[in-house]
């Protein structure tokens, strides 16, 4: 991770077949396109690939999450369940909709913890959206199950995940709808772009629709087009999508390459004594993408992360402190530093974050660091890694 480490002659290939065609944009321009249709195909090969029925690309992460919750209904006034640990598109696609995210505790999983979750449940919950943090997963089973004894949507965005899998399915295709991003530092990408993934047809239709301003996509006339519904403009170019067209049938190698140098720097880890290591759910297989581990206490961790900066081990985040990531640094959500007015309803469920005790998030993400894997690293270079932040770990135990 990510995939742009492996830039090659698929890539550019696919990417000059666009330029020689001159057709940019996905829909319409039937003539001039000599039957070349990028998006459409990188949506067959993700359905191949992850084994679902229905794949509809967008143009970020983001605008997969927003569709994704639209599709399922979610909007005005509606509750979201969302952990503290996640990127800030999470709650940005909720507030997207005017729907009110409910932030939960995460467990060692780096997930959202179950608990957590059936003790937030309101009569306004509408949907839960488990978010599959560095590459690994929640405890899927027993998410499904509440959502199912609640009447609740399950939502599971997969942005950092893709590759990895739970009891035999794919990561992105176990809730109702999935989500994935492709932007420049994910495991495979198209520079900017994503895309919801369901079994449900009537979801996929409507994600069809949404995301190109509620076009219905019938027949050969884009201007003579019916709008069933609103929607919105997230729609993916040809270009995006040729990019993840090449990189979607190098998956399997990313993973390989990831999988050999995550497991170098786990090996060299698991020596030392005061290291734990994320818990992956029974059945559960991580992409990879991450090495996540647990350091005894939040000092520890802190001075390990900066010493590890300090000796050129780059790409290991410790979110604790992270502007991004974590809510403790959300100010802006938390004071509901919005552009446009937000419903009372919403300024008021996020101004009580600023009293919120997460002492159990804080728990895991204070002691745990995450360790990007790079394509690109030799064996020898990943062996001289893992020693030398086994080293630096040991100094400070």
């Amino acid at each position: 991770m990510p995939g742009f480490e492996m830039f090659g002659e698929l890539e550019k290939a696919q990417v000059n077949d666009v330029l020689e065609n001159g057709v940019l944009m996905r829909y319409g321009f039937d003539a001039m396109r000599n039957g070349h249709w990028k998006a459409n195909q990188l949506e067959h090969e993700l359905c191949k690939t992850l084994n679902v029925s229905y794949a509809q690309l967008v143009s970020s992460g983001t605008a997969a999450v927003t569709t994704a919750l639209a599709v399922a209904g979610v909007g005005a006034g509606d509750e979201v369940i969302m952990p503290t640990f996640t990127f800030v598109a999470s709650f940005e696609a909720v507030l997207m909709l005017g729907a009110v995210p409910v932030l939960v505790d995460i467990d060692d999983t780096l997930t959202l913890d179950p608990v957590a979750v059936e003790n937030a449940i309101t009569e306004k919950t509408k949907a839960v959206m488990v978010v599959q943090m560095c590459g690994s997963m929640g405890d899927m089973e027993r998410l499904k199950t509440i959502c199912t004894k609640h009447n609740l949507i399950f939502i599971e965005d997969a942005c950092q995940a893709i590759g990895g899998s739970y009891k035999n399915k794919s990561l992105g295709t176990i809730a109702d709808v999935g989500c994935f991003s492709f932007d420049y530092v994910k495991t495979i990408t198209c520079g900017e772009g994503g895309a919801i993934v369901t079994n449900n047809k009537d979801y996929y239709i409507r994600a069809d629709h949404f995301s190109d301003h509620g076009h219905d996509h019938i027949g050969k006339d884009r201007g003579a087009e019916s709008h069933p519904f609103l929607g919105y403009n997230f729609r993916i170019s040809e270009l995006n999508a040729a990019v993840g067209l090449a990189q979607v049938k190098r998956l399997k190698e990313f993973i390989d390459i990831q999988k050999k140098n995550y497991s170098i720097l786990r090996k060299e880890l698991a020596n030392v004594k005061d290291v734990t290591f994320r818990r992956v759910p029974e059945g559960g297989v991580e992409s990879y993408a991450f090495l996540n581990f647990y350091l005894p206490n939040l000092d520890i961790a802190r001075n390990v992360s900066q010493q590890f900066k300090a000796n050129g081990i780059d790409a290991c985040f410790h979110y604790f402190d992270n502007n991004w990531h974590y809510v403790r640094r959300w100010k802006h959500l938390k004071e509901s530093k919005s552009l446009y007015p937000l419903s009372t309803e919403i300024r008021n469920t996020l101004s009580e974050l600023n009293t919120r005790d997460f002492a159990q998030s804080d728990h895991f993400i204070g002691r745990n660091l995450s360790c990007l894997i790079k394509l690109t690293w030799t064996e020898d270079e990943a062996h001289q890694r893992a020693k030398k932040m086994r080293e630096i770990i040991e100094k400070n135990l």
